[in-house]
């Protein structure tokens, strides 16, 4: 298992993010998993899925999602959308909720969608994997933003 160390105030251990799709069998070693899709993916029963959270609001807006279509000529500009959405509350506070949980051990993202490489989950781990790799974790432990200490 791969940790990170934020370099911030003695440093503390922090053990990845890791993306799953919803289909795959949910397992022990996922830690903390977390369902990162407004919508509620068809034919899983909540049982199977087998969640600690589902964080409807760090999805993109209906809006967003409905626009990129999982049109990979799109991906570019979706994510960067999706990037500015994750500034604004709610989703800046589960943001913040994420990397607070990463102190406490792996967090799996799960994901409904077909594409492995082009989602929204894509784009949220790799935010917060840029986040606690700038110890972005102490700030997020005091309930701030990484953005937030950035633009002070």
């Amino acid at each position: 298992m791969a940790s990170l160390r934020s370099p911030i105030e003695g440093g503390v251990t922090v053990t990845e993010f890791r993306l799953k799709r919803i289909y795959a069998e949910a397992e022990p070693g996922d830690g903390y998993r977390v369902l990162v899709d407004r919508l509620w993916p068809r034919g899983v029963s909540k049982q199977k899925a087998q969640l600690d959270e589902w964080c409807k609001d760090a999805a993109p807006s209906p809006e967003l999602r409905t626009w990129f279509g999982h049109q990979h000529e799109r991906f570019a500009e979706f994510a960067e959308r999706y990037r500015s959405e994750m500034m604004r509350s709610p989703a800046r506070d589960l943001f913040i909720e994420l990397l607070g949980r990463a102190v406490h051990g792996r967090v799996t993202l799960v994901y409904a969608s077909h594409d492995e490489e082009q989602n929204n989950a894509v784009v949220l781990k790799a935010e917060l994997d840029a986040a606690l790799g700038n110890g972005a974790v102490w700030l997020a432990m005091k309930g701030k933003h990484p953005a937030d200490e950035i633009a002070a």
